[in-house]
C-alpha cells in the first residue's frame, strides 16, 4: 500500500483523504465481527465512514467455497464520506475463495493481506485455483503481504491452553490488531468490549487479546522492505455533538421509539423473523423501558394483524418484514386501509423475487408498495437515504399515520439495514410535540357516534374500544359515510373510496428540494433510498468537470411532492438510477409524463460512484473531451450495470 512517502504502483494517493478496506473470508471467520470494531475504533478516531456487510445467502455454506465468502467493506477519511467506496485500497483475504471473490474489485497497486496459512491444496481447489495465486505471479499488479497469520494467531494464544481449532478462531482478532497498527487505531476499545464479551469466560477474552496484541505487534516490529507502511487520516472536521455509528436497523427501532414518544403512544411490534427486517425485532425487544411491547409471531400474518388490533385499542401498532413477508401480509394492509387505523410497516427489501437474494440489497418492491395491493387501497409510502436518515423518517412514519389514521410504509434495504454510519444524536427538544388525540364523547348532531367522520385532513377520528358510549363497528365491510355501517350501495362506495384515496394524496410533505445543481438544466439524476450516496458523489464529481447536472433525491415516494413535476420539466433529461428494473422510473413517467430514462442494477450490490459518472457523461456527448455514449432513446434501457 503506498503512502505518501512511498508509491510504487498506483496505489493510495499521497496523503489520502480517504481509504477504502474490505475484509473478506469464510462466513465461519468473524469477518462480519472484525469489520464491526474497525469501524468502532474508527468512528473513535473521529474520521467520518459508510460500511458495507455483505453476507452469504446461505446459512453456513461449506468452508472454503465461494458461495460462502462473507466481506465488510469499510471507506473512512478526513472527508464527508457518502458511500463504502467503489474499490479497495486494501483487501485482507483470509482463504482463497475470498481473494477469488474480492480480487476483481480491488484498485491495482492496492494492498492484498493473505493468510498463506490457508492457501492449502484442498483450499485452491475448493476456490478453483489451478495454482496458487500467491506464487504464479497473477497478482503482480499489487501490492501482496503474505504471510502465516493462522500460525502466528495459534503461537499467539498458545499459553492459554487453546487447541488449534479454538485457538484458530481468534485469527480474526490478530488481523483486526494488524488493521489497526495499520492505520494507528487504538487498542483499548476492542480490549474492553472483548472483556465485556466474554466476562463469563474470561481465559477467551484473554486468548483474543493477546492474539489482537500479537498482530498490532507484528505491524510494529516486522522488518519488512514490502508494502506495510502505516498511514493517518486526520478527524474529519465536525459540528460540535455527541455523536455514535448507527446502523439503519438501529434508526429504525430508535426513531420509531421517538415518534412514538412524540405523540405520547405505547409502542406494539408485531414481526415474525426474516432477513433482513430481523434487526428491527431484535433492537426492539431491548427497548422495554421506553413502553415497548415486541410480540414475535407464528408467521406474518399474525404479526400484522396483531399490530393492527394494538392500534384499534390506541397502541402505535407497528410491523415489519422483507419482500416476501411483505406480500404475506398484503390482505391485513387492506383491513387496516378500510378501518382506517394508524400502523407503521417497515419493508427492508431485498433481492427477490420469492426467496431470491435474502442478504443482498435491492430495490423492487417500489411497486409492492405503492400498488400492491387488492382494491383501490392507497398507502403513503416514504423511503430513506441512508443509515441515519431512517430516524426522521421513521418519526416522519409515525406522524402520518396518526394524523391521517392510515398505514404507512417506510422503505429501507439490506444495504441500509446493515451498513453503518455516524450520527450525530439530535436533541430531543428540538422535535415538535404532536400528542395523539382520541375521541372522548360522541361527536354527531342530538348525541350520534360519527366514527368516519372526517376532520380537515379527511381523517376519522381514533376511539379506544372500551370509552362509554362510543361502541361502533369496525372491519374489513365497506363502510358507510359517517356512520361506519355496512354499506354495499354504489355511491357510497364511490364516495368511500374517493375518500380513502384523497386523504393520502392529501398527505402534507415537504417541497422536493434540489440536493446539488440548479432546479433547471440539462439533466437531472433522480434517485430514492440508498442509491443516495453514489449518486451525491457521482454528481458532485461531474460538476467539477463543469458538466449541467443536478441531483434530486426523493424521500416522499407516494404521495409525491406536488412541485416535483414542474421540477423535473425544467430538465432536458431525466436519468433515473435505482436497483430494480426501473420501477420509479415508471412511476414519474405516469405521474408527471416525463421522459424519464431508466438506469437499472439487480446485481444485489449498490452502485458504484464510476457506473453513475459514466451513465451521467453519455448525455454531454457533444463537449469535447466528454464523449462516452448516445443518450439513450425514449424506452430505450441504458446498458446493464450489472457486476
Amino acid at each position: 500500500m503506498a503512502t505518501a512517502a512511498t508509491q510504487p504502483k498506483d496505489g493510495l494517493t499521497a496523503a489520502p483523504e480517504a481509504i477504502v478496506v474490505r475484509f473478506a473470508g469464510d462466513s465461519g471467520d468473524g469477518m462480519q465481527l472484525t469489520g464491526g470494531q474497525f469501524t468502532l475504533s474508527t468512528a473513535l478516531a473521529g474520521n467520518d465512514l459508510a460500511t458495507f456487510p455483505d453476507f452469504p445467502a446461505e446459512i453456513r455454506a461449506p468452508q472454503g467455497t465461494l458461495f460462502g465468502v462473507s466481506a465488510f467493506q469499510i471507506n473512512f477519511g478526513s472527508r464527508e464520506i457518502d458511500t463504502a467506496g467503489d474499490a479497495p485500497d486494501v483487501l485482507v483475504a483470509m482463504n482463497p475463495a475470498a481473494l477469488k471473490v474480492n480480487l476483481s474489485a480491488v484498485k491495482p497497486g492496492g494492498l492484498i493481506v493473505a493468510d498463506t496459512g490457508a492457501f492449502t491444496k484442498r483450499n485452491l481447489d475448493k476456490a478453483k485455483y489451478e495454482s496458487n495465486p500467491l506464487e504464479d505471479g497473477s497478482l503482480a499488479k499489487y501490492d501482496l503481504l503474505a504471510f502465516d497469520i493462522s500460525e502466528k494467531t495459534i503461537e499467539a494464544v498458545k499459553p492459554f491452553g487453546l487447541g488449534n481449532k479454538d485457538a484458530l478462531r481468534s485469527k480474526n482478532m490478530w488481523t483486526l490488531g494488524l488493521a489497526l497498527w495499520m492505520f494507528g487505531r487504538p487498542r483499548k476499545p476492542i480490549h474492553d468490549w472483548l472483556r465485556q464479551k466474554f466476562k463469563s469466560k474470561p481465559e477467551i477474552a484473554d486468548a483474543n487479546i493477546a492474539a489482537l496484541d500479537a498482530g498490532h505487534a507484528y505491524g510494529e516490529t516486522a522488518e519488512l522492505a514490502g508494502p506495510l507502511r502505516q498511514v493517518h487520516l486526520d478527524p474529519v472536521p465536525s459540528a460540535p455533538g455527541l455523536y455514535r455509528t448507527i446502523t439503519g436497523a438501529e434508526a429504525v427501532a430508535l426513531g420509531l421509539v421517538a415518534g412514538a414518544r412524540l405523540l405520547r403512544l405505547p409502542i406494539f411490534f408485531g414481526g415474525y423473523p426474516i432477513t433482513p427486517a430481523s434487526a428491527v425485532l431484535h433492537h426492539l425487544a431491548r427497548m422495554k423501558e421506553f413502553n415497548v411491547t415486541t410480540f414475535q409471531a407464528e408467521d406474518e400474518i399474525a404479526a400484522i394483524c396483531a399490530a393492527i388490533g394494538a392500534s384499534y385499542a390506541g397502541q402505535l401498532g407497528v410491523t415489519s418484514s422483507s419482500g416476501p413477508g411483505i406480500a404475506l401480509k398484503t390482505e391485513a394492509m387492506g383491513l387496516a386501509i378500510m378501518t382506517e387505523l394508524p400502523l407503521v410497516i417497515v419493508n427492508s427489501q431485498r433481492g427477490g423475487p420469492s426467496t431470491g437474494l435474502p442478504t443482498k440489497t435491492e430495490q423492487s418492491d417500489l411497486y409492492q408498495a405503492i400498488y400492491g395491493r387488492n382494491g383501490d387501497a392507497p398507502m403513503p409510502v416514504i423511503a430513506a437515504r441512508s443509515p441515519a436518515d431512517v430516524f426522521e423518517c421513521a418519526i416522519e412514519a409515525c406522524r402520518i399515520a396518526v394524523q391521517y389514521m392510515t398505514p404507512v410504509m417506510l422503505l429501507t434495504d439490506g444495504y441500509i439495514a446493515n451498513a453503518s454510519e455516524p450520527w450525530k444524536v439530535p436533541d430531543p427538544e428540538s422535535f415538535e410535540r404532536m400528542p395523539a388525540e382520541f375521541l372522548t364523547e360522541a361527536n354527531g348532531p342530538d348525541g350520534t357516534l360519527l366514527p368516519y367522520a372526517r376532520d380537515a385532513h379527511g381523517a376519522r377520528p381514533w376511539i379506544k374500544p372500551g370509552t362509554p358510549g362510543l361502541m361502533h363497528r369496525i372491519g374489513g365491510i365497506e363502510k358507510a359515510q359517517g356512520t361506519g355501517n355496512i354499506d354495499y350501495s354504489p355511491d357510497n362506495h364511490q364516495a368511500m373510496t374517493d375518500s380513502r384515496r384523497d386523504k393520502v394524496l392529501g398527505v402534507q410533505v415537504s417541497d422536493q428540494k434540489v440536493e446539488i445543481g440548479e432546479k433547471t438544466g440539462r439533466l437531472a439524476v433522480v434517485g430514492w433510498g440508498s442509491t443516495y450516496g453514489p449518486i451525491h458523489q457521482a454528481v458532485s464529481r461531474a460538476r467539477r468537470k463543469g458538466l449541467d447536472v443536478s441531483h434530486i433525491h426523493v424521500r416522499h415516494i407516494w404521495p409525491l411532492p406536488k412541485n416535483l413535476g414542474e421540477l423535473l420539466r425544467g430538465f432536458d433529461n431525466v436519468l433515473v438510477p435505482e436497483m430494480n428494473t426501473g420501477q420509479f422510473k415508471t412511476v414519474l413517467r405516469d405521474q408527471f409524463l416525463v421522459d424519464a430514462q431508466p438506469l437499472t442494477k439487480t446485481s444485489g450490490q449498490p452502485f458504484q460512484i464510476a457506473e453513475l459518472e459514466e451513465a451521467i457523461a453519455k448525455f454531454f456527448d457533444d463537449i469535447p473531451g466528454n464523449e462516452g455514449g448516445q443518450v439513450p432513446a425514449n424506452d430505450q434501457q441504458l446498458p446493464s450495470t450489472e457486476g
